[in-house]
C-alpha cells in the first residue's frame, strides 16, 4: 500500500511540475481533449494503462 501512494504521489508531483513548467500548453492540450471523442480518449487511456504496466513489470520484474 506504502508504494502504491508513493507511486500516486509521484505521479502527482509529475503532473505539478508540468503545469508549473509550461501552463500555457497544459491549457491547450486540456482544452483539445473537449474534440476527442469518447472513444479515441478511452482507446488512449487503455495505451498509457498498458505502457505503465509495462514499465512497471519491468523495473520490478
Amino acid at each position: 500500500m506504502i508504494e502504491l501512494l508513493s507511486a500516486l504521489g509521484l505521479a502527482i508531483a509529475l503532473e505539478g511540475m508540468l503545469y508549473a513548467a509550461f501552463p500555457g500548453p497544459m491549457r491547450r492540450a486540456l482544452l483539445s481533449l473537449a474534440t476527442v471523442s469518447d472513444q479515441m480518449l478511452r482507446m488512449g487511456g487503455l495505451a498509457a494503462l498498458a505502457l505503465g504496466v509495462f514499465v512497471v513489470w519491468l523495473v520490478r520484474g
